[in-house]
């Protein structure tokens, strides 16, 4: 069994590359849902934000708002070391409840398990991996994907991208790198090329 980390950068194509491992046989345990589900509303998290950002980020149903969220911690380092603080030690709390769970489960395997973390490098989880993907597009690539990707204006998006490690120091700091600026095909290739020499150093032998 292998626990590795995949990031990427804000509108690099991380989620795509995800399913592709996934479908190859990886065991993808999403951070970011799990983010979602540790601040539905009326539980402690959900109270927290509210309390610190105010009721203006929860929908008519009273569930966050992650776009009004966003609006405000993203420009603001400040604001956004207050929801980290906040949404971060549950999300590390259930991250290590699903790797129990999938190891009781998997007792007799050599699983590969992929931790899909936005944000690996930001909140220091890559020093609990011995191996480390990076799903990469260049600056200008997230940034034209993500303008047209959300709709959103070149200010709102440049917030959005700088709230994150530079992707060119995440690609420093990677073992693996998958490139996703050209085709759907060649990140595919790359990325079922990944995951054979993963199945290979977790020591088991899969069906493609």
């Amino acid at each position: 069994m292998i626990i590795v980390g995949l990031t990427g950068g804000i509108a690099t194509g991380k989620s795509v590359v995800a399913e592709i491992l996934e479908e190859k046989g990886a065991i993808i345990i999403d951070a970011d849902k799990i983010s979602r589900d540790v601040v539905q509303k009326n539980t402690p998290a959900w109270k927290e934000i509210v309390d610190t950002f105010g009721e203006s980020v929860l929908q008519p149903d009273g569930e966050v708002d992650r776009k009004a969220l966003g609006k405000i911690v993203f420009p603001d380092e400040n604001k956004r070391n207050q929801l980290n603080h906040i949404v971060h030690p549950r999300v590390f709390e259930e991250i290590s409840r699903h790797i129990a769970l999938i190891m009781e489960n998997e007792a007799h395997t050599n699983p590969v398990i992929i931790l899909d973390v936005p944000l690996l490098f930001e909140t220091k989880m890559h020093r609990e991996f011995s191996d480390i993907i990076l799903v990469y597009a260049p600056f200008e690539t997230q940034l034209a994907r993500l303008m047209a990707r959300d709709d959103a204006g070149e200010k709102d998006a440049l917030a959005r991208i700088r709230a994150q490690m530079p992707i060119e120091e995440k690609k420093q700091q990677a073992d693996y790198v998958i490139d996703n600026s050209g085709s759907v095909e060649e990140t595919r290739r790359q990325a079922e090329a990944l995951m054979a020499d993963l199945k290979q150093k977790a020591g088991n032998t899969f069906e493609s």
